[in-house]
């Protein structure tokens, strides 16, 4: 959120707009000023971090989007307290953070929620308690949500892009305090509706970006929580794949059959 450095979505650099990338005379730009699909990049110092050297980057490069984000809306953003209610849209990686998270804050009931009955047992693994497939039910999700926890959940979270259930996640929250974080970010229709009772009854909305963590000095004490195996992320690595081929990693991406897969460079 730097003013300086800010969202860099032009895929130039800051200090001179320009590229440092080349092919053939023409620019190739820095996507998200990062360029990670590259053997060698150049980022700006303000967006370089100093992690240990024993930390294994082929793990580690998780932290830099999805499981960081899931996390960090658990810990930061939402602030979970022990024995509270939690329910999740969406049980990808950022989901599945959310959940482990949760669970290290000692959640009494974590709710999954997601439409690929695939998901049911790996998300026990990352804290789920109970798993719900909208598919399967015969009333509407907040009113399945609001039953098993006695009224609503304290906390629930949006973690797939789809701002039509950002409703939902709020009518699926108890009335006076009920917080809802959204985390996923929409492919089509950005704009946000919703009910002004929900917001009269007490319930939050709030939103987050990389689950307010500070990347220059919080991602460290990522990395080591992860070598004092107080966090997973092995677990998330359903694929590692050549860089060749790349494109089928967005095609198991697409069809919901990975949840994180590395890419590695030809050595």
């Amino acid at each position: 959120m730097c003013q300086v450095l800010g969202l860099e979505r032009r895929g130039v650099m800051h200090s001179d707009q320009g590229t440092r990338f080349s092919i053939k005379g023409k620019p190739v730009y820095h996507y998200c000023a990062v360029s990670s699909f590259s053997e060698y990049t150049v980022v700006h110092t303000g967006c370089a971090v100093k992690v240990s050297s024993a930390a294994p980057l082929e793990k580690i490069c998780l932290l830099s989007c999805g499981l960081a984000t899931g996390l960090g809306a658990a810990w930061n953003v939402a602030d979970i307290s022990k024995g509270s209610t939690v329910v999740i849209f969406g049980l990808g990686t950022v989901g599945l953070s959310v959940a482990q998270g949760a669970k290290i804050r000692g959640a009494s009931q974590i709710i999954g929620v997601d439409t690929n009955p695939e998901k049911r047992d790996k998300a026990k693994d990352f804290g789920i308690t109970e798993f719900i497939n909208p598919n399967d039910c015969n009333e509407p999700i907040q009113q399945v949500i609001k039953r098993i926890t006695d009224g609503g959940a304290d906390y629930s979270f949006e973690c797939i892009g789809d701002t039509g259930m950002i409703t939902t996640a709020l009518q699926s929250c108890c009335d006076g305090w009920g917080l809802t974080v959204t985390l996923g970010v929409p492919k089509v229709k950005p704009e946000v509706s919703a009910h002004y009772g929900l917001f009269l009854s007490g319930r939050t909305l709030k939103g987050s970006l990389f689950g307010g963590w500070k990347p220059k000095s919080d991602l460290p004490s990522l990395v080591d929580m992860y070598m004092n195996k107080e966090i997973k992320i092995d677990e998330f690595i359903t694929h590692n794949l050549p860089f060749e081929e790349i494109n089928k990693a967005f095609e198991l991406m697409r069809e919901g059959k990975c949840l994180r897969c590395v890419i590695h460079m030809p050595k």
